[in-house]
């Protein structure tokens, strides 16, 4: 597979067949860049150091390979994955609870991507948060206006978005100064500092391996199918992995770089740092003016970049799973309704709203099973994949991650019964 790439690196025309081709892996990776991300790794980073960063590292590897698993299907079947679970579930009865829990899983991904946007505004510009709140619920239709139905510009878009939070978190590592002996002990070290660790780890789970982005994977690799002969699949799927190798690995550098400022700046004298706002305020002190807007920068480009994520993912599991096509300006309507309400009201009665943060990641941790079992199983079924079928070693590897994500969650769940009935 490796020996492809390498190959594949010393083609010229190969290289200018993969710029034509970036974009699915670039769409995605912001998924793994979100406001999610932000708030459970800095509040990691402040509680516990850099003690979970093999954290980061595990699941962002889950993360890449399931991705690509993803997107091979695309390539494969010229289908979405939710487009091929409704194939195989067959009944109205299963696929609608199916497609409810799938739903619930966008709504808190976008819940998240949303406050992102709402904190950002309120600091960045000191906009009141009712406002913000107003405000940021437009953030997707701009967008959405530029591009109208021009999709490579969205992908080129992209490329601005991931450079901002990329060289922006690049930037704070340089200010925050981190010891460096620490991340590489702690990155290949599995260990929990606390009980809190765990609850933290099931949350950089939930925000790494993101449920909507492995529906959507498949969803825009299909997109790039135009003959559909195994030559042009076979060449896609050399194209997508080596794509989804070099983006998620930017996107795991990101991720981590979080956590790692965050230990830095914050774990030696403010380790009860909970939210965005809290590190934002505590930086500007630390390291100066423009450590804070930096960093409300990339927080910005994040959740609006990962908002369009939201929208266009919520957009594919809704028509792949109800059979329906769905006007992506409702489902947009939609979807920020649902979450500027709740929003709204907690700012009304006083509420730190980014608090959510954190729980709608364990809520998409819990909600991960959904898009993994099926699309193990899928990728796996020769009758489905035809060549592209997944090899024994990948469907084992695929297993095991699944596997420790149930345990992870499974946990949580446990946790949770038990405080209920203490307290």
């Amino acid at each position: 597979m490796f020996e492809d790439v390498k190959l594949f690196f010393q083609c010229k025309k190969g290289l200018i067949n993969f710029f034509i081709y970036t974009g699915p892996a670039l769409i995605v990776s912001v998924a793994y860049m979100d406001p999610g991300n932000f708030g459970t790794a800095i509040q990691a980073g402040a509680s516990v150091g850099y003690s979970l960063l093999w954290v980061v590292w595990l699941s962002s590897g889950m993360a890449m390979l399931l991705q690509y698993l993803s997107g091979k299907l695309g390539i494969a079947t010229g289908k979405s994955l939710p487009e091929i679970i409704r194939e195989k579930l067959n009944k109205k009865t299963i696929i609608i609870p199916y497609w409810l829990a799938a739903e619930t899983a966008a709504l808190a991904t976008d819940l998240a991507e949303y406050l992102g946007t709402v904190i950002a505004l309120n600091l960045l510009f000191g906009i009141p948060l009712l406002h913000a709140a107003i405000f940021g619920a437009l953030d997707v239709i701009l967008i959405l206006i530029a591009i109208r139905n021009k999709f490579r510009i969205l992908e080129q878009i992209f490329v601005l978005f991931v450079s901002i939070i990329g060289f922006g978190f690049l930037y704070e590592l340089f200010i925050a100064k981190p010891d460096f002996s620490s991340i590489l002990i702690h990155s290949i070290n599995p260990m929990f500092a606390s009980s809190d660790a765990i609850l933290l780890s099931v949350g950089i789970i939930g925000a790494t391996v993101m449920p909507h982005a492995l529906f959507l994977h498949s969803w825009l690799t299909s997109k790039k199918l135009d003959k559909h002969t195994i030559e042009e699949k076979q060449k896609l799927r050399k194209l997508h992995l080596l794509e989804n190798v070099i983006v998620l690995t930017v996107a795991a550098m990101v991720n981590a770089a979080i956590m790692i400022m965050s230990a830095a700046a914050f774990s030696a004298d403010y380790s009860s740092v909970q939210t965005i706002s809290d590190a934002y305020m505590i930086l500007i002190p630390l390291f100066g003016t423009a450590a804070g807007i930096v960093f409300i920068i990339t927080l910005l480009s994040s959740g609006i970049s990962s908002s369009v994520v939201g929208t266009l993912a919520g957009q594919v599991i809704m028509e792949g799973l109800l059979g329906l096509k769905v006007n992506l300006w409702t489902r947009r309507i939609i979807t920020r309704f649902i979450n500027v309400v709740p929003t709204t009201i907690a700012i009304l009665l006083g509420m730190d709203p980014l608090s959510i943060l954190v729980y709608s990641q364990v809520i998409l941790s819990l909600m991960i099973p959904l898009p993994i079992i099926p699309l193990i199983v899928i990728t796996g079924s020769k009758k489905t994949m035809g060549e592209f079928v997944n090899k024994n070693i990948t469907t084992v590897i695929s297993i095991l991650f699944a596997g420790i994500i149930l345990v992870f969650n499974s946990y949580l769940l446990l946790s949770t019964i038990i405080h209920i009935q203490v307290y």
